[in-house]
């Protein structure tokens, strides 16, 4: 995102690891009995913050040595490593039935896969570099060939050589020497997000000894290739330090150290390579700090120093700095120029204007031209424009689509690569040309198993919030699933931190449409689905709009009969699995299922403990308990794991990871232990933890199917009520 390829054997696996104990180590026939859940202790726990109190009664599962649990996950306390083993056993045992649904859609996923598929190249100097799979690999392949001639590839990665003999791997960042002559990758081994970065001589094909460890998996070299630079990962998982060391290994030395643990920070080099880029930012609060390419050993200078509210980040476009930013009121940004010797503010001159409602999400620049990637009204559109400052879109013409700018991987350039597709139409990967406006098609995603587009429809909703504000909702289905309320319906959301969700393709998802069901993403509030607005209207003190907003996206969805009540599957993870925690507790009757993937549903709790990697970057975003009184209650109103109450319940399905520093297992786990003796409505809730994974889930890429159809099984097994059968 090594091994095996039979799809029969991945069947089997799959059928082997969900099976219940004893019916693995004995063949004895499935109890007719329902299964017994564990029942967690309680440990109560009185909390005193701010003169209010709280009891916590499963305060115990977290581990106190989580920081050293995440690089080492045997390391677990022993009653909390039973307690998850018993629940996984317990879903396991309930959702035996639907393990041959599992298998049929795991063989669905995986034949809708091109297994012997690589990347479009993308040329860089004399090579070309791209990523491919072969059949039955789990993992990439990184691979290089001469960009002109007939040379022989060249292998420079074999990640699945390098995940072979470990429970998770993942080569999250990889990048090649400007010189070309080394190749450097980032290694997480155990799903924590701790990573070790490794370099590559390429010449002669060595890894050279002693790699950098306790890395957050951000590097960069400096243009002559000297030096490396990355970003230190500390003991509460925080990117705090941004080092510098020879780039065939040597000394390390401190560059940067980020005194705020409100900030991430990370390093990079302009899109001209003219600097190394130390960029520190939090949800609300940036500042940019620069090396010149010329002297890479010096210290950085501040580009404008920060401000808090004021977001920016820069660019260099050869002759002068190019900054997209939120200054002077642009709420959905703007982009201004400022010279190369005096970058700060005072210099600061519009490029391009804020348009209220027109979001520049992006920027991408080679020498003679910017592109940037707007959004509005859930779409996303393409903006070029030259150095004379004439610009031209590239347009699309559906009622709901993604465009994603890929831009170029050098600068001395007019081409721009880009890629587009829709619910029903796969990715189709275009070289642009920006002088001539030609477009190259280099790649259509291939569909082995087949799809046609034209058996399927569409729709852009747009569903009236309380508040009168419309939520748009994408809706994809079969042209022959009927829209009288009698199709299931699965509903799907996020809205957290202005991330928004494209209305895109995916094959996984057809394993749920093509068995008649509806599936619909509610662009709500909290993403910036609408503009940066959109956003900043679902935060703080007005975060409960990201739950009203889903919960009218579905009633609309009722109302228009792409659904009914009680006959809908709701779906979020991590951030959009505090969504499901909340709309679960305000709206139960309207779900048949919630799937809570890795939810963060413990809110007071999580960001009123500063150890934990998100709580002091995060205030800005839900607020900060620990010191506002109002953030404490209106936190304490919505936070899923203290609202639970006796109520009729849907059925859960809440899925964690062990390694997991952004939602820590201990989220889904107590809100499990806290939900199941609180419905009263006999429906299952349900815990998966993978133990051997993090906030990703498995790393290899049919690991990872076996996980969605395991989720998607589980809808399914929702609607039809599947654990009132024997």
């Amino acid at each position: 995102m090594n091994r095996r390829d039979l799809l029969a054997t991945a069947s089997a696996a799959l059928a082997a690891t969900a099976l219940p104990a004893h019916a693995r180590t004995t063949g004895a026939p499935m109890p007719q009995t329902a299964p017994v859940p564990p029942v967690a202790k309680k440990i109560p726990v009185r909390i005193e913050q701010l003169g209010r109190v709280r009891v916590d009664d499963y305060q115990w599962m977290k581990d106190d040595n989580w920081q050293a649990v995440l690089r080492d996950p045997t390391l677990i306390k022993a009653d909390v490593k039973e307690h998850l083993t018993a629940e996984n056993a317990y879903r396991e045992a309930m959702m035996a039935s639907t393990l041959p649904l599992q298998v049929q859609m795991f063989e669905e996923m995986k034949g809708r896969i091109k297994e012997d598929d690589s990347s479009v190249p993308s040329p860089d100097g004399p090579w070309a570099y791209y990523v491919e799979y072969r059949t039955g690999d789990q993992h990439p392949r990184y691979m290089r060939k001469a960009r002109t001639g007939a040379g022989a590839e060249q292998l420079l990665l074999d990640a699945n050589a390098l995940a072979e003999g470990k429970a998770y791997s993942e080569v999250s960042s990889a990048q090649h020497s400007p010189d070309h002559e080394l190749f450097a990758y980032a290694e997480d081994a155990q799903g924590s997000e701790v990573h070790q970065i490794f370099v590559k001589d390429l010449a002669t094909g060595e890894v050279l000894p002693d790699p950098i460890g306790s890395a957050t998996g951000n590097f960069t070299f400096s243009r002559d290739s000297r030096w490396i630079f990355w970003t230190n990962r500390d003991d509460n998982g925080r990117p705090d330090k941004i080092f510098r060391r020879p780039a065939r290994g040597g000394e390390a030395t401190l560059v940067y150290e980020e005194d705020d643990d409100g900030m991430f920070i990370s390093v990079g080099r302009t899109a001209d390579d003219a600097f190394v880029l130390i960029s520190i930012a939090n949800q609300e609060t940036s500042e940019a700090r620069f090396i010149p390419a010329a002297t890479p050993t010096a210290e950085p200078a501040v580009l404008e120093p920060r401000e808090v509210a004021r977001l920016y980040d820069a660019d260099h476009w050869g002759d002068r700095w190019v900054i997209r930013t939120n200054a002077d009121d642009s709420i959905d940004f703007k982009i201004v120029e400022a010279p190369t010797a005096t970058p700060g503010k005072a210099h600061w001159q519009d490029l391009v204007p804020h348009t209220p409602g027109r979001y520049i999400e992006g920027v991408a620049l080679v020498k003679d031209f910017i592109g940037r990637q707007e959004r509005a009204d859930a779409n996303t559109r393409i903006i070029i424009r030259d150095r004379a400052g004439a610009e031209h879109e590239i347009a699309v013409d559906e009622p709901a689509y993604s465009l994603s700018l890929g831009g170029a991987s050098e600068f001395d350039t007019t081409v721009m690569r880009y890629g587009y597709n829709s619910p029903s139409t796969p990715t189709s990967t275009y070289d642009y040309d920006l002088e001539t406006r030609e477009r190259t098609l280099r790649k259509v995603q291939e569909v082995p198993s087949g799809h046609d587009p034209a058996d399927y429809v569409v729709e852009r909703l747009n569903a009236p919030a309380p508040d009168g504000e419309l939520v748009p909702v994408t809706v994809v289905r079969r042209k022959s699933t009927p829209v009288d309320g009698s199709a299931p319906l699965l509903l799907y959301g996020y809205g957290s931190y202005g991330i928004p969700m494209p209305a895109s393709f995916s094959t996984n998802r057809l394993s749920l449409v093509d068995r008649g069901w509806i599936y619909a993403i509610a662009h709500i509030r909290g993403g910036s689905d609408k503009g940066w607005n959109w956003f900043l209207s679902a935060r703080r003190f007005t975060k409960k709009n990201t739950f009203t907003d889903f919960i009218a996206a579905a009633e609309h969805l009722i109302s228009s009969g792409h659904g009914k009540a009680g006959h809908i599957v709701a779906q979020g993870g991590s951030a959009g699995g505090l969504l499901m925690g909340a709309v679960n507790n305000m709206r139960p009757d309207l779900w048949a299922g919630i799937i809570g993937q890795v939810p963060f549903v413990d809110v007071i709790n999580t960001m009123s403990d500063i150890s934990l990697p998100l709580t002091p970057p995060e205030w800005p975003e839900w607020g900060n308990p620990i010191e506002d009184a109002e953030a404490y209650d209106y936190i304490m109103s919505y936070s899923p794991y203290d609202q639970v109450e006796a109520k009729a319940y849907p059925a859960v399905l809440a899925t964690g990871g062990l390694s997991d520093p952004r939602v820590t297992y201990w989220e889904p786990e107590k809100w499990v232990a806290k939900l199941r003796p609180a419905t009263t409505s006999g429906k299952p809730v349900l815990l998966k933890i993978n133990m051997e994974a993090g906030h990703g889930g498995a790393s290899g890429r049919f690991d990872y199917l076996k996980e969605v159809a395991h989720d998607y099984a589980f809808a399914v097994w929702a609607i039809d009520k599947g654990w009132e059968r024997p």
